[in-house]
């Protein structure tokens, strides 16, 4: 699919074979902040998961798409889009890109595919994400795609014992 493809990467849907790359990243306790986790994830629960991530965005009001890197057919990550809502045509947007592969340009990559893909194939109107004020790396990733900070949630986040903020960052189609 054409679409979704960039220069290095492309996204793609979840197969049966990629259940050790989804344990991996879903078990990584770095990333459980971001995507609110606070338990492992079996092997037999992840499986069931794949066998249903076919179902359509319509019905899951979810699509979650891997990241793999197109010369050597690596899996890097994982891009998502939740809360979908077509009657608004919004969705939340998150990322997440396995640690040796972080800092090559491939997360931006994948949120420029994943926002093409939003707003000329499901022709969303708009997309967000929130985001905690010191993940430095999100914050400029998604600036630099045109996301603005529209609003603060303080003391939204409780990790390693303190709270934190988290920022409303929104991108509107304008066509």
């Amino acid at each position: 699919m054409k679409n979704l493809e960039g220069e290095h990467i492309a996204l793609r849907a979840i197969e049966p074979e990629d259940l050790e790359f989804l344990f991996t990243i879903e078990n990584d306790a770095s990333f459980w902040e971001v995507s609110h986790t606070q338990t492992p994830f079996s092997k037999f629960l992840l499986k069931q998961y794949i066998e249903n991530c076919h179902l359509d965005i319509y019905e899951a009001k979810q699509l979650r798409l891997l990241v793999y890197e197109k010369n050597s057919n690596k899996n890097i990550g994982l891009v998502d889009l939740f809360d979908f809502n077509p009657q608004h045509r919004r969705a939340g947007v998150g990322i997440v890109i396995h640690k040796s592969f972080q800092n090559k340009g491939y997360a931006s990559q994948a949120l420029k595919i994943l926002i093409e893909y939003s707003f000329l194939t499901l022709h969303l109107h708009q997309l967000y994400a929130n985001i905690t004020d010191d993940n430095s790396s999100s914050l400029s990733l998604f600036k630099k795609h045109g996301f603005t900070a529209i609003g603060i949630k303080k003391d939204w986040i409780l990790a390693q014992g303190k709270f934190k903020d988290e920022i409303l960052f929104q991108l509107i189609h304008e066509k």
